[in-house]
């Protein structure tokens, strides 16, 4: 395996399947969820983001959600929100997670936004950076990051070259697609289903944001190729206690691009 790829950390039982789970740190759960994507792990998209929670005295906890990252790849099945959801409580559950912050990116925050829904109890505040879940899948697949993504990935097969092609239309700067980035990735890559993409099945909850009863943060960078960032307004009109900043010469990448804002405004929110 690549000198490269993403570090190992525990295997946590999660109903029918095993997640992936890095924790760093000690205090209240902060869990990362992760969006989706060739190649895509926690570690890849939080890396930057874990000192930031560890000197705020709370535990980072990152979680390869199933079918990503070191997790359980099941082939032949739909990738469903209940899925995902259910997977991700299970191995909380059984990591003696009984509250915490969480905080995704695109499917990663589709999956927030369903254990909010489903466990209010369990989520003391949501932390979203361009979160899915909230269009008809008619309104993703016209973006044209998804469009690229779906095609690249489910239509072929992708080499490095490739799979930097794809990663590039997540970001306003390719300066961030690295080297490094393509190799830790692409040996996760070789490992995934094409049905984590072909099969997934995650229908819009738009309508539900108001039934959310935590706080909820979010990002959206201004050039997201991936989720339209008129999205953020689903939220603003209908959760009271809302806010969203919206980053300029950002791609869907908000925590990699502008680590430093978010880092900045995560640290606040886990202080309050």
């Amino acid at each position: 395996m690549s000198q490269h790829a993403p570090p190992h950390g525990e295997m946590v039982d999660a109903g029918d399947y095993q997640l992936h789970c890095l924790r760093y740190g000690e205090g209240p759960a902060v869990v990362f969820l992760h969006g989706s994507g060739p190649g895509a792990s926690a570690y890849s998209n939080f890396k930057h983001n874990i000192d930031t929670v560890v000197s705020a005295g709370h535990q980072a906890v990152l979680i390869d959600m199933v079918g990503f990252g070191y997790s359980s790849k099941p082939e032949g099945i739909d990738y469903t929100t209940e899925l995902f959801a259910t997977t991700v409580k299970a191995a909380l559950d059984n990591l003696g997670v009984s509250e915490c912050t969480l905080v995704g990116n695109s499917l990663g925050g589709a999956i927030c936004i369903r254990l909010a829904l489903d466990h209010p109890a369990f989520v003391k505040r949501l932390v979203m950076m361009a979160p899915g879940g909230i269009e008809e899948r008619e309104t993703y697949f016209a973006m044209p990051g998804i469009a690229k993504m779906v095609s690249s990935f489910v239509g072929g097969e992708l080499d490095r070259e490739g799979l930097r092609s794809v990663l590039e239309t997540l970001v306003f700067d390719p300066k961030w697609v690295t080297d490094e980035l393509i190799e830790e990735r692409f040996c996760i890559l070789e490992t995934q289903p094409k049905d984590v993409l072909s099969r997934m099945i995650v229908p819009s909850m738009g309508e539900q944001l108001g039934a959310l009863s935590c706080p909820v943060y979010g990002f959206w960078g201004q050039q997201d190729e991936m989720t339209p960032a008129t999205g953020a307004t689903k939220f603003l009109d209908q959760v009271d206690d809302c806010q969203f900043l919206m980053i300029a010469g950002c791609g869907h990448w908000v925590m990699v691009e502008h680590q430093s804002i978010f880092n900045k405004k995560l640290s606040d929110i886990l202080h309050s």
